[in-house]
């Protein structure tokens, strides 16, 4: 029974600059390479309810949101995620609401015009 390693990135962008570093996950003969296993071993969490990773989306495998039951294969780069600053919903309902502010401007104007 001898132990496997895989080797695989770990880019951590949750505070400041991505920082990327080769990591060796040196995975037992009885446990299967996921993404939970990798985070541990790495020692960026202690378990799967850590506040760490709490929130939903914080981590992924080449920019794909990942379980932490996923599977992990070698040369797969690991991302930890910062948390969003603005919610993409939000941004997008105001942009909407500014485009359809401008028709209605524009078709007041429009109004005024042939009225003169």
């Amino acid at each position: 029974m001898v132990n496997r390693v895989l080797n695989i990135w770990l880019c951590d962008a949750r505070n400041g600059e991505p920082k990327l570093k080769s990591f060796e996950l040196v995975i037992k003969p009885d446990e299967s390479p996921t993404v939970g296993l990798a985070l541990v071993k790495a020692g960026v969490v202690s378990g799967q309810e850590d506040p760490a990773i709490s929130r939903k989306g914080c981590f992924g495998v080449f920019g794909k949101r990942k379980d932490w039951d996923s599977p992990i294969y070698e040369g797969d780069r690991l991302e930890l995620y910062s948390p969003l600053l603005i919610d993409p919903k939000a941004v997008r309902r105001k942009k909407a609401n500014q485009n359809q502010d401008a028709k209605f401007q524009a078709a007041a104007a429009k109004r005024r015009a042939r009225r003169l």
